[in-house]
């Protein structure tokens, strides 16, 4: 344990030294065709936090949904294959999953203090049906999904989603050590509802302050009036092993990227995530107000229980929908996903035959 921690201190100082950061490892709980939102982790149901039986997170008492959309490439042969997902820097031996970041605010901005999440809040960040840049150049929006095209010499330079090798849409060039994928979640809530129609309206970003502050892009000042409430910023960060998929022989014939999400999108204009807030009671914010949690060390937090790789990843659930989602080349995207290259938005396809994935009650997670 001692030299992981040596190494990542090292490289996160900077990092440390900027913002408060609870940085932490989830590994996969299941890849499969469903709805955070409406079916796996309906608030409804009762308190999440006490109704999960485990966690793939690396604190035992987040039991919070992280959900992103699945990449797939496109063989030039036109069969699909999923994009594996792989443990992110310094973050230990997770299968896959992604790496979880919660992030105090800081001067310039004049609201400072945090509200906590509630029981029962839910919001998603992006555009499912963007096939062009949806977002408005000059506001935080325009940076809150990106991909990261990894060269290979490491991390890459400069804040996630503003460096210079970060991209809204799907790189063009094969990128030598894999993609990450970025994603910023809105800090601003209106104080009164936990989610809203659309799963959005009831959180915003801040105002992106002096435009010469290269983070300000992303972690902005002051809340609009709308929204008064600030949250801590949630941060997501997943690498897709795209490594394999170097070979140019298996790359169309014209030289166009081939990477799409599991929408049918072959843009990456499309990039969204979901978040299911799930702590146990006060957990989340107990640890936002210790310094030693906010070192982006979680092996320094003194108030929340550590799990190992061994225990995260024993922290799976088994797939309900009776379809093949990995592991093989597919004719076509699971579900009714042909590939939509817009530039128009996509549209959902008409008498659906696909297999159904409405189930009537979440299984538990196994350990």
């Amino acid at each position: 344990m001692l030299p992981r921690l040596l190494l990542t201190a090292s490289v996160l100082a900077s990092a440390v030294a900027q913002f408060e950061t609870l940085r932490f490892p989830c590994s996969q709980l299941v890849t499969e065709r469903l709805d955070p939102f409406n079916i796996t982790m309906d608030p409804a149901k009762g308190d999440i936090g006490q109704l999960a039986t485990c966690t793939s997170c690396r604190f035992k008492e987040d039991k919070s949904n992280y959900w992103t959309a699945v990449l797939y490439f496109k063989h030039r042969n036109g069969s699909f294959i999923r994009v594996p997902q792989i443990a992110n820097d310094f973050t230990g031996a997770p299968n896959g999953g992604m790496t979880i970041y919660y992030i105090n605010p800081r001067p310039p901005s004049k609201n400072v203090s945090i509200t906590p999440f509630r029981e029962g809040f839910r919001m998603r960040v992006g555009a499912p049906n963007a096939r062009r840049n949806p977002y408005t150049p000059g506001t935080a929006a325009v940076n809150q999904t990106t991909l990261r095209c990894w060269d290979g010499t490491g991390i890459g330079p400069g804040t996630p989603s503003v460096g210079a090798l970060d991209t809204v849409a799907f790189p063009a060039q094969q990128c030598k050590g894999g993609i990450r994928s970025q994603v910023y979640f809105p800090q601003c809530w209106d104080g009164v509802n936990l989610d809203s129609d659309d799963h959005e309206t009831h959180v915003a970003h801040p105002t992106i302050g002096d435009f010469n502050w290269q983070v300000s892009w992303m972690f902005g000042t002051d809340c609009p009036a709308s929204h008064p409430v600030r949250l801590p910023l949630i941060f997501m960060e997943t690498v897709w092993d795209t490594k394999p998929f170097n070979d140019l022989g298996m790359w169309p014939t014209d030289g166009s990227q081939p990477l799409v999400w599991s929408m049918g999108d072959p843009t990456g204009y499309g990039h969204h995530a979901d978040y299911v807030f799930g702590w146990e009671g006060d957990s989340l914010s107990r640890a936002m107000s210790s310094k030693k949690c906010l070192q982006s060390l979680p092996d320094n937090c003194d108030e929340l229980t550590i799990q190992s790789d061994a225990e995260i990843n024993s922290c799976t659930q088994n797939v309900r929908v009776p379809e093949i989602t990995e592991g093989q080349y597919l004719e076509k995207l699971p579900g009714c996903n042909p590939l939509q290259a817009g530039p128009e938005p996509a549209t959902t396809v008409p008498n659906c035959d696909a297999v159904s994935t409405t189930i009537g009650t979440p299984q538990p997670t196994q350990v």
